[in-house]
């Protein structure tokens, strides 16, 4: 594979007079975890589905994996995996079932699919729950099931899109720590997320779409180090931000900061400092807020 993953050029979509994706460069090295941020209606659908054949480009340039979308679709087919936002999977059967019946459909002899079968019940710990029919299984057991699925036949790339939303706590851990082990195993990982300490967490590099464009790409430390060394925020008796400003961190940013975020605020307010985060990141690139997970 092409020491890129992905790589897009000037990539336009429009539906109707709508302009969806408005050229979209962006290079996705082989074997990281890439994260694609952007509030609602930036485009991150749109465009996992093109990158992943569901959606044609209007214009620019998609290679995936070294081939070129707009010639060579079907190898690039052969290149990727995709997850969906939601569970692909038949709650009637068993996880085993759902599990053996894609590798049959993927091609695979019946001993050649008990055999994968058992590896990714395995490796998504759901070996205990192998008989049981997947309407009995919780939220994070269907999204490891559905990830399972998409890895049936060994990709290189796989996409996914949203793959924790409305998963709690524990489950989108366990999760993380899936997707961190595909890297590991030299998987290219491109995901969506709507949660910034999900990006934080996993990805080598993110993007920040916003309107259609990219915003900014860099690692998590370099995006939070560009929009400032501090920030400081203060908060009234109830202990609710009312201000909060990014500063390089020196003392006479610091001090200037203050004075400006303190004008006509009441003595008793207590002011704190702390190092940026992906959120001041995201609201500093497209002045609205990401949901934050459930804790």
């Amino acid at each position: 594979m092409s020491k890129l993953a992905i790589e897009t050029i000037g990539l336009r979509k429009k539906f109707g007079n709508q302009v969806v994706l408005d050229g979209i460069d962006m290079q996705v090295p082989a074997g990281t975890i890439y994260a694609l941020l952007g509030p609602n209606g930036a485009g991150k659908t749109t465009l996992i589905h093109i990158l992943s054949t569901l959606y044609d480009q209007d214009d620019g340039i998609v290679k995936i994996a070294g081939y070129d979308l707009a010639t060579d679709k079907d190898m690039v087919r052969q290149s990727i995996s995709l997850t969906g936002q939601f569970a692909a999977v038949d709650e009637v059967l068993t996880g085993e079932e759902n599990l053996r019946m894609l590798c049959r459909l993927s091609g695979l002899t019946a001993a050649e699919s008990r055999s994968r079968t058992e590896e990714l019940l395995r490796h998504f710990d759901l070996a205990a729950a192998a008989k049981k029919r997947v309407k009995t299984y919780s939220g994070g057991m269907r999204r490891r099931l559905d990830i399972a699925i998409s890895l049936v036949v060994k990709r290189p790339i796989l996409f996914l899109d949203e793959p924790t939303t409305g998963l709690d706590t524990i489950s989108r851990r366990s999760l993380w720590q899936i997707i961190l082990q595909l890297k590991e195993q030299g998987i290219t990982v491109f995901l969506t997320t709507q949660y910034l300490e999900e990006a934080d967490q996993l990805a080598d590099i993110i993007t920040v779409i916003d309107s259609g464009r990219v915003v900014a790409t860099g690692t998590a430390k370099s995006l939070k180090s560009s929009i400032g060394g501090e920030v400081i925020e203060i908060r009234n008796e109830k202990d609710e931000i009312v201000r909060t400003a990014a500063t390089s961190g020196t003392l006479l940013d610091m001090n200037q900061a203050l004075n400006e975020l303190t004008q006509s605020l009441s003595p008793t307010m207590r002011v704190s400092i702390r190092k940026p985060s992906m959120d001041d990141v995201f609201i500093a690139l497209t002045s609205q807020e990401m949901e934050r997970a459930p804790s």
